[in-house]
């Protein structure tokens, strides 16, 4: 194995810096987008209770498994498997992480120029230029797909080239505190609106009748997809920790962040919804609310266009730019897991295996962008099994292998006398039991 230098691999400068970072990591379109429509059609506060829970339940123990394997090893997640036993199944357990980061980032950035697109495509329908604005909600122009998330890919090689503080901390501790802001002014304009209290009802007003075990396993799953658990991003995102971080307090914090935005989010959805239906737009197909695709590509931009002038131009503008640094917040994550592999295991230099990386990954992206079809067959594979499977194998890791009472020593680095609490009591059970037993369902689900 090459030898790496320090400064290539890069460390957090501040806990906040690994925070926002993580946090940006595990809020992406789908807290946007996936979440508010699910919490709407599957019982409202009810769901959100079940999913708060599972969050801290499921994802928040699987979370510290992955930090504590990232700072004991220092290494990606290939190199920390490799570091941390004889093994020779679970570095491919890593190299699996690597590979669904690849392919889920090969789609995602085809996406995420969706929703930039859509910026432009406000400001063009405002200045009635028809011709470019349908060019852009056309979500199967190839060419157009292509440049925009070639657009997308440059800025996250951009970032990603500057290293680990100067890059990823400096980016993410700007942007994420932009994403938030942008989310709380527009729930504040979204709340006056009529027909936002109807909205309001269906997302905080629980149905406790729609709870079972469907219900309780959908909301299991959201909970670790949105926490970017399973694919090595945290594991890498670990290895950069100061052996001074208490990893429980830290991973704590950035599950707090990930649920708080996305149920800020869920607060300017579903109002907007119930105000864009008010305005005389369907958002309903049959019973159920429309997808939230539809939501965001159709139901939306009618509704901006509906409110018309300045108004809704800044309101569309401002609403898919938040779109656009909440996806890049997550393609940094993602590129940065097979950029730490290549810096650790074949001793690159940062910026030139970003770059070689990020092109490599484009070229996939070229091709969905020309077959936006093949998105949903990457997003089963690699993000519905390919997860939960690498989540599954390092619980299996971490309780079995290389020993939760390894990881308990590695945490206390950070929180002296943690083997004297209750976490340290309660967690080995978790990831030896609880965490295995309820990803594998989800697993199995998916195959049924």
């Amino acid at each position: 194995m090459a030898v790496t230098s320090s400064s290539d691999r890069g460390s957090w400068n501040s806990k906040l810096g690994f925070i926002m970072a993580a946090a940006g990591s595990a809020v992406g379109l789908g807290n946007i987008w996936g979440f508010p429509t699910k919490v709407a059609t599957e019982g409202g506060a009810a769901y959100l209770i079940i999913y708060l829970l599972c969050t801290f339940l499921i994802g928040f123990p699987v979370m510290v498994a992955e930090l504590s394997i990232g700072r004991r090893s220092g290494k990606n997640p290939v190199g920390a498997f490799k570091a941390l036993s004889d093994s020779k199944f679970f570095p491919f357990v890593g190299l699996w992480g690597v590979i669904c980061g690849v392919m889920i980032l090969s789609f995602y950035t085809v996406i995420a120029g969706w929703a930039f697109g859509y910026a432009f495509e406000e400001i063009f329908y405002y200045f009635g230029w028809d011709t470019l604005a349908q060019l852009l909600t056309d979500t199967g122009h190839g060419p157009k797909n292509a440049v925009i998330a070639a657009v997308f890919m440059f800025g996250t090689i951009k970032i990603i080239s500057g290293g680990v503080s100067d890059g990823i901390e400096k980016a993410t501790k700007t942007m994420m505190p932009m994403l938030i802001g942008i989310i709380v002014i527009m729930i504040g304009y979204v709340l006056t609106q009529d027909g936002a209290s109807e909205g309001v009802k269906e997302y905080l007003l629980p149905d406790f009748s729609k709870i079972n075990a469907s219900l309780i396993f959908s909301a299991m799953g959201q909970a670790f997809f949105s926490l970017s658990l399973g694919m090595g991003a945290l594991i890498t995102y670990g290895s950069y920790l100061n052996k001074k971080e208490n990893i429980p307090q830290a991973a704590a914090f950035v599950t707090l962040a990930d649920v708080g935005i996305a149920f800020l989010a869920g607060l300017m959805i579903i109002p907007a919804m119930y105000v864009a239906r008010n305005a005389g737009i369907e958002i309903f197909v049959g019973d159920q609310l429309a997808s939230s695709t539809d939501l965001v590509f159709q139901i939306l931009p009618a509704l901006f266009h509906t409110i018309g002038g300045a108004m809704g131009l800044i309101l569309g503008v401002v609403f898919f730019l938040l779109l656009s640094i909440a996806a890049l917040t997550s393609t940094i994550s993602l590129l940065e897991v097979p950029v730490s592999y290549a810096i650790d295991e074949y001793g690159l230099e940062r910026k030139k295996a970003a770059w070689y990386i990020g092109l490599g990954i484009l070229a996939v992206s070229v091709a969905v962008s020309f077959n936006p079809s093949l998105i949903g067959t990457f997003d089963y594979v690699f993000n519905n099994l390919g997860l939960p499977i690498g989540g599954l194998l390092i619980c299996v890791f971490v309780g079995y292998v290389w020993k939760t009472d390894s990881a308990i020593a590695e945490m206390e680095n950070g929180f002296i006398g943690i083997k004297q609490t209750l976490f340290a009591k309660v967690w080995p059970f978790f990831i030896k039991v609880i965490c295995p037993a309820v990803i594998l369902y989800n697993i199995v689900s998916n195959f049924l």
